[in-house]
């Protein structure tokens, strides 16, 4: 019997020694910080005022969150290795600030997802916006899931928002909340700056988000995310055919010219359904160069 509660108590102060161990270890070796905040923030050219408290907070809240969703960060910088230049390309064409790839991170995390309210695509168009900007949206085509196209679209609305506030600020800030109520915020309390405002909760923090995104991307390792080239999502080399007539069978035409129907509603998410152009109208369709689809 004492024997037995001999080995009882080794076996008790054991586990307590190697309790003891590993909380000192995880002490010494698992530690999270605060992450590193610039002293100069600006987006687009124009400053993010985080010398106020109020500001500095918003600003932090945004830089925790998202350096510390580890899943979702990591997901997102191997997308944009793939989307960005796409998205550059556009707002160079336009001249609009680079920063305005990471508002599409903010609305989208560059996925072609849909809102509760209904809003589509890596831009986040609700249906009368994007066909205002000349986006076919019907059962069969949705161009919000063109990526091009959108980004053409989301380009020509920044520039008509930018043009009406006068600040890229007010302008991300309008794309996410409405210019309508933007407006009525602005002249009800009286100011004429983003920072000065108090807004729903969404698009207070809509800006200092993608102020967080920029900071992160610019430089990841410094936020823990470490990723080798190899670990980037790529472009997939692609060319272009027209499609000019009726498509009744999307899987059987895709047979028809060699491809799988997989691949063309991977390239060409915007083709909703199993057939196309009903009306006649004259579409391009992206099919991938040979292998491009293989990592190498």
């Amino acid at each position: 019997m004492n024997f037995f509660i001999f080995i009882l108590f080794f076996f008790f102060c054991d586990s307590q020694e190697n309790n003891k161990n590993y909380i000192n270890f995880k002490t010494e070796n698992y530690k999270v910080h605060s992450p590193y905040i610039p002293k100069n923030l600006d987006f687009c050219n124009e400053k993010v005022p985080i010398e106020y408290q109020d500001i500095l907070e918003r600003f932090d809240k945004e830089i925790i969150v998202n350096t510390y969703f580890h899943s979702k960060g990591i997901l997102i910088l191997k997308r944009a290795n793939k989307y960005f230049p796409i998205i550059e390309k556009y707002l160079r064409k336009h001249n609009i600030p680079e920063d305005f790839k990471y508002l599409a991170i903010a609305e989208s995390g560059l996925e072609n997802v849909t809102s509760p309210a209904g809003a589509k695509g890596f831009w986040q168009f609700m249906s009368k916006t994007g066909k205002s900007y000349n986006l076919e949206i019907n059962d069969l085509i949705d161009e919000r899931y063109h990526l091009e196209k959108s980004t053409e679209a989301a380009c020509s609305y920044l520039k008509k928002l930018y043009t009406q506030f006068g600040s890229w600020t007010l302008a991300a800030a309008a794309y996410n909340m409405g210019p309508f109520a933007l407006e009525k915020q602005l002249k009800k309390q009286k100011v004429q700056n983003y920072y000065d405002l108090k807004l729903n909760n969404e698009t207070s923090r809509y800006v200092f988000r993608i102020v967080a995104y920029k900071i992160i991307h610019q430089n990841p390792e410094l936020y823990g995310f470490n990723l080798n080239e190899k670990d980037l999502y790529k472009v997939v080399k692609t060319y272009e055919i027209p499609v000019e007539n009726s498509i009744d069978d999307l899987a059987s035409y895709a047979i028809s010219i060699n491809q799988n129907y997989k691949v063309i509603k991977y390239l060409n998410p915007w083709i909703l359904k199993n057939n196309i152009n009903e009306n006649g109208k004259k579409y391009m369709i992206k099919l991938p160069l040979e292998n491009s689809l293989i990592i190498k």
